[in-house]
């Protein structure tokens, strides 16, 4: 696969670090950027033999197989449009659209010209989600209930991140986007996202956008999903997830406490890991970041589904439903209340919130709670099926719970 990186920012040199690892075959033959002096020392960098500072000079090059949209959230759309017309599949960054409408018509296209359209959303990649979302459909910790997932930090690099124009938003459009397709998936992408609440605040930067702020989603089958960010998080990147089913918990740490420990003086001066904010004193270091984060995984997935005709595990649909999510969580921060999730197309489960089901003890009661305590007795907690009465029982002799 012959591909083309538009972009030379921080996001566009971790795309590139893991496209040029690991003895890939898919190889980087175009880098396209406004800025001339930093394109050419980008595929220097990284022994690109095709540069370019036009957007659809880049796209339509004969060398180019798939493109790969590392931009400012408001280039999304433009360079979208143009691969749709050149009819090259193209993986873009995350957030897709700096809202819903933009994030649909970029859906739109790629559909109507029958080219895949992946969404570089990395953290739902990671080797940890990968394995905790396999063991969530297997079915280990039952039926979701609650999925949280928290991503904070002291505040991304690039100044176009803090123009509420350019990126469509502060710290919710650019880390909430993340919480939110990752609960997704632990609850169901086919369950439908209904409503939202959320609080948003301008607490610690002189802009206009938040940067702060929490949010409830609630989905059709009773599920809610949880989102905790911030850019004035101090102590480097928090990137936390945790999900609470009927039959058991999961908890991952991603990034911050890794099990890697490091003290330095600081004389050597070297990148650390992303966000942090010393290269001195005691250190949490991430042994392969790219991994990790979930790049490795992430474009494995998205050349894989382009040869063998497919969607990725993350597609253009998934970027828009994300979006129109966090169209609705702001809404909220502005009123204060529970605001509607509005989807056009919705291409999931049509049915409206599941009928729950308890667990019998026997056929009069109900089970509540099952408990040893340390005095060595089972404690027993039912409520009896017809009148709804709250009881302590003994436990049941071996065998006969049930029958």
């Amino acid at each position: 696969m012959k591909i083309a990186i538009l972009g030379s920012g921080f996001i566009a040199r971790f795309y590139a670090e893991s496209l040029a690892a690991q003895r890939r075959r898919d190889v980087i033959t175009m880098i396209c950027a406004r800025d001339a002096q930093k394109v050419k020392a980008f595929a220097a960098q990284y022994r690109v033999p095709y540069t370019a500072t036009d957007l659809n000079e880049a796209v339509a090059h004969p060398e180019v197989d798939v493109v790969v949209v590392a931009l400012p959230n408001d280039l999304h759309l433009e360079a979208v449009l143009a691969c749709a017309k050149a009819g090259k599949p193209v993986l873009c960054t995350k957030p897709l659209g700096r809202n819903a409408a933009e994030a649909l018509q970029m859906l739109q296209a790629v559909e109507k010209a029958g080219i895949v359209g992946g969404y570089l959303e990395d953290l739902c990649y990671t080797p940890k989600f990968l394995k905790s979302l396999a063991s969530v459909k297997r079915g280990a910790i039952g039926e979701v209930l609650w999925a949280k997932s928290r991503e904070t930090h002291p505040g991304p690099h690039s100044a176009w991140f803090w123009s509420k124009e350019k990126a469509g938003g502060g710290c919710m459009i650019d880390l909430g986007c993340h919480c939110v397709e990752i609960s997704r998936n632990f609850i169901g992408k086919e369950v439908l996202p209904v409503e939202v609440m959320c609080w948003a605040d301008t607490r610690v930067h002189p802009i206009d956008a938040e940067d702060n702020a929490i949010g409830l989603v609630k989905y059709a089958n009773g599920a809610i999903g949880q989102f905790e960010v911030s850019w004035s998080f101090r102590g480097g990147m928090d990137l936390r997830d945790e999900v609470m089913g009927t039959e058991g918990t999961i908890w991952l740490n991603n990034f911050l406490r890794t099990g890697f420990e490091l003290f330095t003086t600081g004389k050597g001066g070297d990148y650390i890991a992303e966000k942090a904010e010393s290269n001195r004193g005691w250190l949490f270091p991430v042994g392969d970041e790219v991994h990790e984060l979930g790049y490795s995984h992430m474009f494995t997935d998205m050349f894989e589904a382009i040869d063998q005709g497919k969607q990725p595990a993350e597609t253009f649909y998934d970027g828009y439903i994300v979006n129109a999510i966090l169209d609705a969580a702001y809404a909220s921060a502005a009123s204060k209340q529970w605001e509607p999730v509005k989807i056009e197309g919705w291409r999931g489960a049509k049915n409206d919130i599941q009928k729950r089901t308890y667990p019998s003890y026997d056929e009069n009661y109900y089970l509540i709670k099952e408990e040893m305590l340390p005095s060595g007795e089972k404690k027993l907690i039912v409520k009896h099926k017809q009148t709804g009465s709250i009881e302590k029982r003994e436990p049941a002799a071996s065998g006969t719970q049930g029958e």
